[in-house]
């Protein structure tokens, strides 16, 4: 199953554009998860919950249907617009839910993180008006979980930036995003 992480919220997303074009590339059967912006980070008290119920190993709450999801997904797609020097807020309360211990990742008896993700490859997809100076705040960070927690061996990134600058040819830059696409 390939799982489809929307992050966009504007219906005219440019960056969803983009994710469909990789989406239209790959094959198999498809979940969908559109991310809202009601989707609230942790508190105190769900964190508290939360964990009483990781450490019983009891993932029977609802509350871990998205890392299960997660965790059981073939292939991953991220669709991501790229904000104000990183993704949205959205994505991160969406990653706080699923990094669960037991389910996306534990920890081995030295302190190293080992993935339970079957995954073998997840794509993040962003676009940008300006530039993407320093991709340690967006893509990286996805990088870094999906490679060093999650067990996920393929991360690629699919991109188009510049989208806004004065004089960018929108189409050419998403069109020529899209002739880049190497799965």
């Amino acid at each position: 199953m390939i799982l489809f992480i929307n992050t966009c919220v504007r219906p005219a997303s440019r960056t969803l554009w983009l994710a469909q074009r990789v989406l239209e590339r790959i094959k198999g059967d498809r979940e969908i998860l559109e991310i809202k912006p009601d989707n609230t980070p942790l508190d105190y008290s769900m964190l508290e919950y939360r964990t009483k119920l990781s450490e019983r190993e009891d993932f029977s709450d609802p509350l871990f249907n998205d890392a299960k999801i997660f965790s059981e997904a073939e292939e991953i797609l991220i669709a991501a617009p790229f904000w104000d020097l990183s993704f949205p807020a959205i994505l991160k309360n969406y990653i706080e839910a699923i990094n669960i211990v037991g389910l996306t990742f534990k920890y081995l008896p030295d302190g190293q993180p080992l993935g339970l993700c079957k995954a073998k490859r997840l794509i993040y997809v962003t676009t940008a008006g300006g530039k993407i100076f320093n991709e340690a705040y967006g893509y990286g960070y996805i990088k870094d979980l999906a490679e060093n927690f999650y067990g996920i061996p393929i991360v690629k990134l699919i991109k188009a930036e510049g989208l806004d600058i004065i004089g960018a040819n929108v189409t050419e830059i998403l069109n020529d995003a899209e002739k880049n696409i190497a799965l």
